[in-house]
């Protein structure tokens, strides 16, 4: 879970790299099962451009989407329900 203080530092940065709305990637890494992939696919809608890469040896998954954001707080707020997610490393 992002603490109060990284939400705000990270929503900081994106206002300082970002003109609204942008196109932005968010990436995701983790063990694949089911319910956790269910679960990442599930935080982006239809139209986002979502590729999928196992690790060589196939026991990770790497999940980049890209979408236009509205704002920095929407971006934010991707992040926070990402982390709720077990085992899920957000970059």
């Amino acid at each position: 879970m992002l603490s109060e203080e990284a939400r705000d530092r990270l929503k900081a940065k994106l206002e300082d790299v970002h003109d609204w709305p942008s196109v932005y990637m968010f990436k995701f890494i983790f063990e694949p099962t089911e319910e956790r992939l269910a679960r990442v696919m599930a935080l982006f809608p239809e139209e986002s451009e979502v590729l999928r890469r196992y690790s060589k040896g196939g026991k990770y998954l790497s999940v980049t989407a890209k979408e236009v954001m509205m704002n920095a707080d929407d971006v934010v707020d991707r992040y926070v329900r990402a982390s709720e997610i077990d085992g899920v490393i957000v970059l």
